[in-house]
């Protein structure tokens, strides 16, 4: 990559952080083309020369967005860390914060994801599926899992909160209480196992 094609990557990926950091803090329809130019120090020009309109800026920030998310989780998951370590960074970690994300841009979120044709749905399924049953078994293994909890039964239990989340207005009711579901996910309304 030249000098030229490196200055133009950065560029974009300025323009890309510009937007995220606006559309986390406002939500995606407040905030506007020339707010982003400003943030990430270039003018709309360029903002349209690399993107052609906001539609298609918002559709690669939210690819962005989920990537940069997905890269953490992965690279802890495919750790050598125990299973309990591994379950409470990637369920208490910086990676999903709900405090952080304005409703807004989590109700834009969950309505892409809710679509039926969502880059978190097609990423989930080829990628993050298999290292997820892959940390249940090492679970079962190093005895933090119940080993008469099947795959299925763990998988069916992640596909209804999956189509709970896809509802229209359920990202209103969820955001104040991520951390409280993820929770009850891992360790049910008795709390941690075995403690």
């Amino acid at each position: 990559m030249d000098g030229f094609e490196k200055r133009r990557e950065q560029k974009k990926k300025d323009i890309m952080d510009a937007a995220l950091a606006l559309f986390i803090k406002s939500g995606i329809q407040k905030v506007s083309i020339s707010e982003i130019a400003g943030k990430a120090k270039v003018s709309q020009v360029t903002i349209y020369n690399y993107f052609e309109s906001k539609d298609k800026l918002v559709r690669v920030v939210f690819k962005f967005y989920v990537d940069r998310i997905w890269q953490e989780q992965k690279h802890l998951l495919e750790s050598d860390l125990p299973f309990n370590e591994k379950l409470e960074k990637i369920t208490f970690g910086k990676g999903f914060q709900a405090d952080q994300i304005s409703e807004k841009f989590f109700q834009d979120f969950m309505k892409d994801y809710a679509s039926g044709q969502s880059y978190v749905e097609e990423l989930y399924m080829k990628e993050a599926l298999p290292l997820i049953l892959q940390l249940f078994e090492e679970g079962r293994t190093q005895g933090d899992v119940d080993p008469a909890v099947s795959d299925e039964a763990i998988l069916f239990y992640l596909q209804m909160f999956q189509e709970y989340l896809q509802r229209e207005g359920v990202a209103q009711a969820v955001l104040p209480i991520a951390e409280d579901l993820t929770k009850l996910f891992f360790y049910g309304i008795a709390g941690k196992s075995g403690e």
